[in-house]
């Protein structure tokens, strides 16, 4: 149920969506003669979407999440496991054509392949299936062992969990699909994910080293005006307020212990 809400919920709270309904509530109010509120909502409605697209409120907003965890100093001697969340391809495309398209959270592949380049020894967790309601193509392992077999990463190093919806189903699965562990725990995911990956897998008994990757900001913006990237502006924002909330509801119904876990 709490997977199913989430997602109705998200798809009517996402900035485009939400400014989409609140313009298209002052149209109807203005049709029917209420012209002073039709206006009024009309006008707010493209003054967020003018915000959301040419300032830099989303780099503002994610740069917090993204300093939050970092990598650290002293590469460890040794990884028993490296596990990677997924959200990093688009699973229709993927499936439709039997490669591994990967979407903006791709650096969560390339970083993975790198790790596992430099442990050969570490086992390579990949822990998603289907995160979308009806969505369509294939779990996200299956699509991410096609990606690391077809870069040479050996068949047997890859342990695949392809139940996970969300991020507390990543942790959980993973956790109790890994058991003892020889080493060090090394989790990778988008930077700005991290802090709530954190405090999951925390929840679920497992110890790890954050391994953040796929920047969306460079964390020293302010709020200025940005027209050159409208398109991305409104990504970042986006993905900014859905980890914002996320933190909010997951911490207030008891899956993580700290409203904004740190180091």
């Amino acid at each position: 149920m709490f997977f199913v809400v989430s997602k109705i919920f998200w798809v009517l709270a996402q900035p485009v969506t939400a400014v989409f309904l609140v313009l298209g509530l002052g149209l109807v109010l203005t049709a029917l003669g209420r012209r002073r509120l039709g206006f009024g909502l009309s006008l707010l409605g493209t003054l967020a979407l003018g915000v959301a697209g040419f300032t830099t409120l989303g780099a503002a907003m994610i740069g917090p999440l993204e300093a939050r965890f970092e990598r650290p100093a002293n590469m460890p001697p040794s990884v028993g496991a490296i596990v990677m969340l997924g959200g990093g391809t688009n699973s229709r495309i993927s499936a439709a054509r039997g490669v591994s398209e990967l979407n903006a959270a791709g650096d969560r592949f390339t970083e993975t392949l790198r790790l596992a380049q430099l442990y050969p020894r570490a086992r390579i967790v990949i822990t998603g299936g289907f995160g979308m309601l009806g969505e369509e193509g294939e779990p996200e392992a299956a699509t991410a062992a096609r990606f690391f077999e077809g870069l040479g990463i050996a068949p047997d190093r890859l342990v695949l969990e392809d139940r996970a919806r969300n991020t507390a189903e990543n942790a959980d699965f993973t956790a109790a699909l890994l058991g003892d562990v020889d080493g060090p725990i090394v989790l990778v995911t988008s930077a700005f994910h991290m802090p709530r990956s954190v405090g999951l897998f925390r929840k679920a008994g497992l110890v790890v080293v954050p391994w953040p990757t796929d920047y969306r900001s460079a964390s020293t913006e302010g709020l200025v005006l940005d027209l050159v990237n409208p398109v991305d502006n409104v990504s970042t924002l986006t993905s900014a307020i859905k980890e914002w909330i996320g933190l909010a509801v997951y911490h207030w119904s008891g899956r993580i212990d700290a409203l904004f876990p740190e180091p």
